[in-house]
Formats: structure tokens, sequence, C-alpha cells
């Protein structure tokens, strides 16, 4: 423990707001299981908010790399760790970054080019949420892949009970035609719902492109110059109808707060990273004969074929057989939302 001071608990994840928020569950798990630590998200510097909105760190080390990469260095300061937590990955990359700290444990997935690190063994076709709750499981901290809820915002929503269209991602194989996203905002406008179109950074053109489309007004685009701020996002997805959206971060959003969403789903299938099986989230996936986990390339440069045999009269249609938002304070709660007793921490 670090003399004079609150112990430390590192936790990598330097990856996007998705990957921050599958992890929820296994950060709940670590603050319960460590309830004096200061625990520290390693992460990009824009994810601060989001990181800070969960509730469940106290803050963020600025960390990030081009793509899914590995950081090179971690701007650590003080004494190591007293413990380190790699969600990040799984292999030397990560686990050497953290090892450099010196903490006083680490927790990892086993891999033989890092044989002193005696974790569990990595399961490729997990998904991301149960695989970091069993990594944390097998070292003895309790934690539950359901209980992925973060605390609703506070922040007025700029469309309460709108649907949001978020056409944009990271990738163009995770990206459904602008045309049909734009369709179904069209068919949705003229059913007399309040539409509005979310982008990212540098995602403007596209936005405006699904708007003009669909015959919205120029206000219903939110963001798009630069990201829009975290708690006019979250608060725009917690009050909204529902969310129409691709495999991407936007979508897990929506199911850190409970809110109704169609997700698209292409070259990678949901069973992965989709939504909890629960009414208020439909998953549309048409993977053909190859029902494989990762059919098809994540980072592709084309629109995925399985994401491409998605059609537009079909997201209207799972749009309006969605249940209306409520407030079910049981949605995203598992048996550690209330919980048993901390842990003892002797141990790091």
């Amino acid at each position: 423990m670090s003399s004079g001071t609150r112990p430390r608990a590192l936790v990598l994840r330097a990856l996007g707001l998705g990957d921050l928020l599958t992890v929820v569950p296994a950060l709940r798990a670590l603050r319960r299981h460590l309830p004096r630590h200061e625990i520290i998200l390693a992460a990009p510097e824009r994810l601060t908010e989001a990181a800070a909105a969960t509730g469940l760190v106290d803050r963020l080390l600025p960390a990030s790399a081009p793509g899914r990469g590995v950081p090179a260095h971690l701007p650590w300061d003080g004494p190591p760790p007293d413990l380190a937590v790699d969600l990040h990955g799984n292999g030397p990359p990560s686990h050497l970054l953290l090892q450099r700290l010196s903490p006083r444990r680490l927790l990892a997935y086993a891999h033989p080019d890092t044989p002193d690190i005696s974790g569990p063994a990595w399961q490729p076709d997990e998904h991301e949420r149960e695989r970091w709750c069993r990594l944390l499981g097998w070292y003895g901290v309790e934690a539950d892949p359901a209980d992925l809820r973060i605390p609703p915002p506070t922040t007025p929503s700029p469309a309460p009970g709108a649907i949001v269209v978020h056409p944009g991602a990271d990738a163009a194989a995770r990206r459904w035609p602008k045309e049909r996203f734009a369709a179904v905002a069209l068919e949705l406008y003229r059913g007399g719902h309040d539409v509005v179109v979310t982008a990212g950074g540098g995602e403007e053109a596209l936005a405006r492109f699904v708007a003009t489309e669909a015959e919205l007004p120029s206000a219903a685009v939110l963001g798009g110059a630069g990201d829009v701020p975290f708690d006019q996002l979250a608060a725009l997805v917690a009050r909204a109808r529902c969310v129409v959206v691709g495999d991407t971060g936007l979508a897990h959003l929506a199911t850190a707060l409970g809110t109704p969403s169609v997700v698209l789903f292409g070259p990678v299938t949901p069973r992965l990273w989709g939504p909890p099986a629960d009414p208020r989230h439909r998953v549309l996936w048409h993977p053909g004969t190859d029902d494989s986990a990762r059919p098809g390339d994540a980072h592709g440069r084309l629109p995925d074929e399985r994401l491409l045999r998605i059609t537009v009269d079909e997201v209207v249609e799972a749009v309006r057989g969605l249940p209306e938002p409520d407030t079910d304070p049981s949605y995203g709660r598992g048996r550690t939302a209330q919980g048993p007793p901390p842990l003892p921490e002797s141990s790091y």
C-alpha cells in the first residue's frame, strides 16, 4: 500500500467510448472490491467526461494509441500502483506496459510470452462484458456482466422524446449506407416522430446528407465539427424514444442508459458486442451460412456484406416494434448492483 496516501489501482482500457462502457460491470466490481483505493483509468483524454459519468473511477490518466493499439507509455507519477488491471487486451504489449510501472500486483489474462502472469486463459469468442468479468472472477473479485447501467445524466436533453439516428462508425465495414439511414429517418419523420441525427467529429457531411435527404430541419443535426459533449449526448440518448445505430459507441451508450435501440451488425456477431437480451433492444444481423464470431473484417474499407443484407423496411419495422422507454430500475442491475460487502483488500 502506498505510504501515507490512498492505495492506487490503475486500470488500462485505452480504447473508445463503447469499449469503456462494456467494462462498466468490471469497473463496478473493482469499485466495490476496493472501496479505499483511488481507481485511475488509463484511457484517451476525450473520454474524461464519460469516465466520470460512470461514477466508478476517480480520475483519468491520458493514454492512447492509433487504432486499437497499446499506448507506448503511461504518464504515471509517484510510487508504483498498488494494483494494475489489464482490461485492454491480451498479450505482451499491454502486459509489459503495466509491468514497467512495477505494480505490487497485476491482474491480466495469461499469455505464453509473459509466463510470470498466472491469469486465466483467454477465450477469443466471448462477449466483451463477460470477458472482463471472468478475468476478475478468476482473481476472486465477483463481477456480474449484467450490472451495466450508468447513472442517468442531469443535463436537460436537447431533443427529449426524439428518435436518434447515428449513421457514423469508425470503420466503413460497420457503416450502413447513408442513403438507407436517410430513408429510415424520412419514413420515421413522415410518420410523426421527431428525428435527430448525431455525428462524431469529422462526420458532419455524413450527418448533413442524412438530414437533408430525410427532409429534416438543419437544427436536427447534432455534432459533426467535433464530438457532441458527453453530457449533452448522454442526456439526448437517455431521454430519446430510441436510437438507431450501427455497432459503435452510441449503441453501448443506449444499452448503458436503458434506452430502446435498433442496432445493425455486420462483420462481427452481436454475441461478442451486442446489447443484452432484452425487449428494448433489437439486433439486426444476417450472417447467412457463416455464423462464426467474426465472419468479416471489422476494420474493412467497404460496408460488410452482412450489414448490406439489412433493409430499410426491416429497420423501420424494428423501430415501430420497440417498447416505449421506461424507468425500470432493475434493468442492467445484476446481482452485484446492491451486492455483498467488499472483499478484503489485504492482498493489494
